[in-house]
């Protein structure tokens, strides 16, 4: 499942949450792999979950992979 454009999900904030952006379009504070599934639904990419995202090797991961949900 490729992504129309390059998606960066940040380190976590001090609260948890971690910006995800979608080339240059910022998409939202994600606090689990669904928020980040619904943004990228939102972005335009159909029936993605979020073992979908977990499993995206297109998916930049920045501070720690998709299981890192704490600074």
């Amino acid at each position: 499942m490729a992504t129309p454009m390059p998606v960066v999900v940040y380190p976590p904030a001090e609260d948890g949450g971690r910006r995800v952006r979608a080339g240059n379009q910022f998409l939202g504070m994600a606090y689990g792999l669904l928020d980040v599934a619904e943004f990228l639904r939102l972005a335009g990419l159909e029936g993605i979950d979020d073992i979908d995202v977990a499993g995206m090797t297109e998916i930049e991961w920045r501070g720690g992979g998709p299981e890192v949900w704490e600074r």
